[in-house]
């Protein structure tokens, strides 16, 4: 039996040890503190260094004048008759890729233009309500970004400056949210599946005397009547440029590609002027699509052209316009993929596969007697024409084709 001057030792010894335990779980907490504040003070380096590594090798290709600002991570001319950039040059990382800096929206003049820039005011107007809410009268047009914030979403510095006002244009909307945002998620999922790559990319409006104008714009904004994106990838040699109205768009990405010379002949602009003559003659006359565009790789076709198809015969694009029309009318494209469905239906999918196809083409089970050979093999990986109504099948404009007499060989 212990004494009560024993016991009162062992616990005055628990109560020391205790103690000791404390102080060497605060000494470990406090230097693993110090290690993330010294972690995240390397990672501010480390992103300066990337900022001026990104205005190094912008220099380094050539920027298409000598008139630009300089910004963290992106240079630009600025066009005050047009106000807004005539052009906005930008480099997408690999490290886009992990990069986790979500949008900022903090929409500003830019410091750095001395005429100054457009403002909120010259793309809608807004008022707070009694309630504190805002009511926005918009002028019809979207902010567009020339260089997309999501490329810079690995800093937040070059994110949050990618919202000046010297890097937007006036877009419509379906054309913003639509296959311009297409393009730009393209070019990130490039740099994503090329490792190793950092494509220098040049993006801007096509601008011109007298373009319209946005009338209750504060500062007479001009509205492009197209864009322009060309993208430069040096370690694989390769570059492509894209024109593409303002306006929504049908045809498919592929359709807007053209070689980087076309756009320079359009814009009056020189890309990427520091590098070699050989080196910069060959990338800008060469236009390899299905090396920027993986669907193209994988089977997919253009539309055909439609100027080109005889009368009343229309491409994919054309023909889905007649959803829903009642009219008989003929399209043609390429059979890129078919069929048999669990059912015993054939369906043929037109110029583009499963699930991004244009236009669809199906037989039913009890139909495909009508033909004199087994369908889908016929029809595989050739250009052919079928007349029939256009339908809405789950979104995608259906024609449903019953005989052989409906279908016949384009090429």
């Amino acid at each position: 039996m212990k004494t009560p001057i024993t016991l009162c030792f062992l616990l005055l010894t628990l109560a020391g040890y205790s103690q000791n335990l404390d102080t060497e779980k605060s000494r470990i907490e406090a230097e693993i503190a110090a290690v993330e504040r010294q972690k995240l003070a390397l990672l501010e380096q480390l992103e300066q260094v990337q900022l001026q590594t990104i205005q190094r090798d912008l220099k380094a290709v050539g920027l298409p004048s000598e008139q630009y600002i300089l910004h963290s991570a992106m240079a630009l001319e600025y066009s005050e008759p047009h106000e807004q950039a005539r052009w906005v040059a930008h480099i997408i990382l690999p490290e886009v890729a992990e990069g986790t800096v979500g949008r900022t929206n903090d929409f500003r003049p830019d410091p750095l233009v001395p005429t100054g820039t457009a403002v909120e005011e010259d793309y809608f107007l807004k008022t707070m309500n009694a309630n504190g809410t805002w009511e926005y009268d918009g002028f019809g047009y979207d902010r567009g970004h020339l260089a997309p914030s999501a490329d810079f979403r690995w800093s937040a510095t070059a994110l949050s400056e990618s919202y000046f006002y010297s890097n937007m244009s006036p877009q419509v909307a379906e054309f913003n949210r639509g296959r311009w945002s297409e393009l730009e998620a393209v070019l990130r999922s490039y740099v994503e599946t090329h490792p190793g790559v950092q494509l220098y990319v040049v993006t801007g409006p096509v601008l011109e005397p007298d373009l319209p104008v946005i009338e209750r714009s504060v500062n007479r904004v001009a509205i492009p009547k197209q864009y322009f994106k060309v993208a430069l990838d040096l370690k694989n040699n390769r570059a492509i440029g894209f024109i593409m109205p303002n306006a929504r768009l049908t045809y498919p990405l592929e359709n807007f590609a053209v070689a980087v010379d076309a756009v320079e002949q359009l814009t009056g602009l020189d890309f990427f002027n520091r590098l070699p003559d050989s080196l910069e003659a060959t990338l800008e006359a060469g236009l390899d699509k299905a090396g920027w565009l993986p669907e193209l790789a994988q089977g997919d076709v253009e539309p055909l052209v439609q100027p080109d198809l005889p009368r009343n015969h229309f491409n994919t694009v054309v023909a889905g316009r007649y959803v829903g029309s009642g009219e008989q009318i003929t399209v043609c494209g390429t059979v890129v993929g078919s069929r048999y469905s669990r059912s015993g239906n054939l369906w043929l999918n037109l110029d583009k596969q499963y699930p991004n196809q244009l236009f669809s083409v199906f037989s039913r089970k009890a139909d495909l007697a009508n033909f004199s050979e087994d369908p889908k093999a016929a029809f595989e990986n050739r250009q052919l024409c079928f007349t029939g109504k256009v339908e809405n099948f789950n979104g995608t404009p259906t024609m449903n084709i019953d005989r052989e007499e409906q279908v016949i060989l384009y090429k």
